[in-house]
């Protein structure tokens, strides 16, 4: 069950500096499955600011390794629903990056993915109570990994009817975000000498001509999105180099710009006779609503957004590029953060005017 903590402000609240917010965001170090830290001081910074908020346990997968809690975290109104909601993640790639900052950029893990967006969404869902609008917040746990937090929070909607998600978009909005599927590939050999191969069976061997066809496919292609693209980002096998191996594994990620039907058969097809394939996630590719006079985008990543299906109809939009998320250079120029303050009120006044 959720906790929930509701705390009235009698003095006008200082307006949050959205640059300062992210900091000490960031310095909660918060890498997925250890996002306890950053629940618990969300769910107390929100509720001195007035905000009705809930804290809801999300699960640890046996495989996290990590015994410590982790939260969503929702704040609204204290009475009533909200019309629309801002939401992001909480939970960063490793590794941890402290913050920093010059004239112009902020740095650090998370500034862009997606803690100034937490930052900038706060304020933006601030401004918009101050002038009577029914707003929410939701920042959930595990979007980097497999969605964990939205699964959980779609099963509690506040019966919102819009939702905007934020992700590093350049501040524009997605008109679609790509899908993923994720492939894992075993191969089985009999191990032997390497210098009397004929005496075994190479699951290398076998793995790397699975590998050779899946790169060869033409997979699919949607001529306003792109095509589907795939990344063989994990391989592993074998003993050691003067042993035939037989044992042999990879993991592929395919970005899906439409059904994942086709490519699953592509795939089967490749690994027919060589591999055993199991598929362990999808998340479907789906497109998004744009507004007039407000720049587009497609995203070629994949959102929590198909896993909050029950928050209402979603948009995607954020500040900071995907470009220097996930890497060691990962940076958000100020002007950008400020301007998503002043974007995501005008989105919201938009679709609830």
């Amino acid at each position: 069950m959720p906790e929930t903590a509701s705390n009235s402000t009698t003095q006008p609240l200082v307006e949050l500096d959205p640059v300062q917010f992210t900091r000490e965001l960031v310095e909660i170090e918060s890498i997925t499955y250890r996002e306890g830290a950053i629940g618990d001081f969300l769910e107390s910074f929100l509720g001195g600011r007035g905000w009705s908020v809930e804290k809801t346990a999300v699960p640890q997968p046996t495989e996290s390794g990590h015994g410590g809690p982790r939260w969503n975290v929702y704040a609204g109104p204290a009475d009533g629903s909200p019309d629309l909601v801002f939401s992001t993640h909480t939970d960063t790639v490793p590794p941890y990056i402290p913050f920093s900052e010059d004239a112009e950029f902020i740095h650090g893990r998370g500034v862009s993915d997606a803690k100034g967006i937490i930052a900038a969404q706060v304020a933006a869902a601030e401004r918009l109570r101050a002038e009577g609008y029914a707003v929410g917040l939701l920042f959930v746990a595990g979007e980097e990994r497999d969605s964990a937090g939205a699964k959980v929070a779609n099963d509690t909607p506040k019966g919102s009817r819009f939702l905007i998600n934020g992700e590093p978009t350049d501040n524009r909005l997605a008109l679609a975000s790509k899908g993923a599927l994720r492939a894992v590939l075993k191969a089985k050999g009999t191990m032997a000498h390497s210098a009397y191969p004929e005496l075994g069976e190479s699951a290398i061997h076998k793995l790397v001509e699975v590998m050779r066809r899946m790169l060869a496919l033409e997979l699919p292609v949607v001529e306003d999105v792109g095509p589907s693209t795939m990344n063989i980002g994990l391989v592993q096998g074998g003993r050691a180099p003067n042993v035939i191996a037989d044992h042999a594994e990879a993991q592929a990620l395919i970005r899906l710009v439409g059904d994942s039907a086709e490519t699953r058969r592509a795939i089967e097809e490749c690994a027919a006779g060589l591999a055993e394939v199991d598929f362990t996630l999808e998340i479907p590719f789906v497109r998004l609503r744009a507004l007039e006079g407000f720049p587009t985008m497609v995203a070629k990543f994949t959102t929590d957004i198909p896993q909050l299906s029950n928050w209402g109809e979603p948009l995607l939009l954020g500040p900071g590029s995907i470009h220097v998320a996930h890497t060691p250079h990962e940076r958000l120029a100020k002007r950008e953060l400020l301007e998503a303050v002043d974007l995501y009120v005008q989105v919201a006044k938009r679709l609830l005017d």
